[in-house]
């Protein structure tokens, strides 16, 4: 039997932020069992850690696929290992196949932050195919890569109603060979907004997507001028993260809440 936790991320309530699932693992499945327990679970993404000398080995994977990086997941999983698992350090170190080493440390107010890769953005060409994704006209089109062939759009828009309106045309979306769409403004009463579609990885409509803020915190210090912001994900269940970018890290502030536990027969 292997234990599996649900949590939700990004919030301080049930119901709230996004939920993934966090597998702990004494050694590593094969690939085709992680796919299919992640397909099984049908969340954005489901996590899986294994223990090494000095930290934590994780991946994750959506319903369809592994991913290059995750936030809200590898936050689910830091909760885990705290909270559940007897985690007695201040700061746990996850080792990751394809963004590096990414750094959480257990904050004294419940919080957590993590550290991950500032990725930055460069103006991309592809308006045309992203206005028929979104159904709406970016008035700026970006793209940040999380790997050599992983990447995302950043769809910008004028204001914050722009970004809660916006009703994706989801069969336009494998004409698109991103991950996925931001799209983001600047915020009502906070800095930014966004919201994130990726139907080509299995999710229609991301809660919260921490990898995103990779992109989205350095690319809006550079607007508003200021490194450390509130960032709102203003999806139906919708999330809070706080984000500090320190030259080429990004640290992501959130908490979470626990929604099951039990354990998979294999």
């Amino acid at each position: 039997m292997t234990r599996i936790f649900q949590v939700d991320a990004f919030t301080d309530q049930l119901f709230g932020g996004n939920p993934a699932a966090v597998v702990p693992l004494n050694q590593w499945l094969d690939d085709k069992t992680l796919q299919s327990i992640a397909m099984e679970n049908n969340l954005a993404e489901t996590a899986f850690t294994v223990p090494t000398e000095n930290g934590y080995e994780l991946r994750w994977f959506t319903p369809a696929s592994e991913v290059a990086l995750c936030g809200h997941a590898t936050l689910a999983t830091a909760y885990v290992l705290f909270t559940h698992l007897d985690c007695s350090d201040s700061s746990i170190n996850f080792f990751t196949r394809q963004s590096g080493t990414l750094t959480v440390d257990n904050l004294s107010d419940g919080q957590l932050a993590m550290s991950f890769p500032s990725i930055p953005v460069s103006k991309n060409a592809d308006i045309e195919k992203v206005t028929a994704a979104l159904g709406v006209k970016p008035t700026a089109l970006y793209s940040g890569h999380y790997s050599a062939s992983e990447f995302d759009y950043v769809a910008v828009l004028d204001t914050q109603q722009q970004v809660l309106e916006v009703k994706p045309v989801l069969a336009a979306f494998p004409t698109l060979t991103s991950r996925g769409v931001i799209v983001t403004s600047a915020g009502n009463d906070c800095d930014f907004v966004s919201r994130y579609f990726a139907p080509n990885f299995g999710i229609e409509e991301d809660p919260v997507t921490g990898s995103a803020h990779c992109l989205l915190a350095p690319y809006w210090a550079g607007i508003l001028g200021k490194d450390k912001m509130q960032a709102k994900q203003i999806s139906a269940r919708g999330g809070i993260l706080g984000c500090r970018v320190a030259g080429d890290r990004t640290v992501l502030t959130g908490g979470c809440v626990d929604y099951l536990q039990g354990e998979i027969s294999l």
